[in-house]
């Protein structure tokens, strides 16, 4: 058998498949996960802009069994609003799933008023309270201080004058950070991060916040104001950071803060602002991204294990845009 595997880019708009490129893989000794992508994705409803990109191997691969003494991390963002219904949705499907919920920010909309967060985040997401760690986003400090939020989630946001904290889940060392105040290098926020990285006992490491760094959505696209956090978690080997902002999903590769592929120490971003709020369309595709999606409502569940993570994109009930792997930690 020939080793290698032949991978097909796919864009698809509304209307018609826009370009095929294919490649050869040729890396046999590329790290856990590489070669093990499950990737399907739909045609968008809209016939004007991109809606979805997929880099998919030409043969299906098997999932691997979930890593023993693992935990379930599943969540996504850009999530409630009494107008809409995708929360519902992706509620639903949180109702399925035991572990953890996360949430990367702009969780009550428009403003994230208390009044937002009792009537629109809580008759859905809301009943995952309890087990939920969530970050913030910019439509959640449209209310000053983002009073609504800390005032809704309590202590399971952190300290409401920072709004970043971190925690281990089994093996892995969990950080949710505040990417709607200070970042910048030599910041508070930056400053304790590194210190919190420099802390920690655990093999593998997970942030999480609203504002991606890597993102080829439409409306917002990189953030290099981002860098400095990325390049903390950079420094002191991180394996994957989630964000959103962005209202779609994307699974870039592993990389350094500047966007260069690293497959050896690089970070793995994944955007999962599907958490029902409303669907962004594709921009300029970015340098490493793998797949890219505006079509469906959905979670990220994530089964984070010893020495590695399996990721699985869960779609809502009549969507059908799936992405699944797993990959082992620095």
């Amino acid at each position: 058998m020939r080793i290698g595997a032949a991978v097909v880019l796919t864009v698809i708009t509304g209307s018609a498949i826009l370009a095929v490129a294919c490649y050869e893989k040729k890396n046999p000794t590329a790290p856990r996960g590489e070669d093990s992508l499950d990737v399907v994705a739909q045609r968008s409803r809209a016939a004007a802009k991109i809606k979805s990109v997929t880099v998919q191997p030409s043969s299906a691969s098997v999932a691997a069994p979930p890593p023993p003494h693992s935990v379930v991390f599943v969540g996504a963002g850009d999530i409630a609003g009494c107008s809409t219904s995708g929360d519902e949705a992706t509620a639903n499907l949180l109702d399925n799933i035991a572990g953890t919920v996360f949430t990367v920010g702009d969780n009550a909309y428009d403003s994230g008023t208390a009044a937002e967060f009792t009537n629109c985040y809580n008759p859905t997401w809301g009943r995952h309270k309890t087990r939920t760690r969530p970050a913030p986003g910019n439509h959640d400090y449209v209310t000053p201080g983002a009073a609504g939020y800390y005032g809704y989630f309590g202590a399971n946001a952190g300290d409401p004058a920072k709004g970043y904290y971190s925690y281990d889940l089994g093996d892995w060392h969990i950080i949710a950070l505040n990417s709607n105040i200070a970042r910048d290098a030599g910041s508070p926020q930056e400053q304790w991060l590194r210190a919190d990285l420099a802390a920690s006992t655990k093999s593998c490491t997970l942030a999480y916040w609203h504002h991606p760094r890597f993102s080829s959505g439409f409306e917002h696209g990189n953030d290099t104001s981002i860098q400095p956090l990325w390049q903390a978690l950079y420094d002191y080997s991180a394996d994957v950071v989630l964000s959103g902002h962005d209202h779609d999903y994307e699974r870039f590769a592993p990389q350094t803060p500047t966007g260069v592929a690293d497959p050896t120490r690089g970070i793995r971003e994944f955007i999962v602002g599907t958490g029902g709020r409303s669907h962004y369309s594709l921009g300029t595709l970015k340098a490493n991204s793998q797949v890219f999606d505006a079509t469906s409502y959905g979670v990220l569940k994530l089964t984070l294990g010893t020495g590695g993570y399996d990721w699985e994109f869960v779609h809502v009930a009549g969507a059908t845009f799936t992405d699944a792997g797993s990959a082992g930690c620095h």
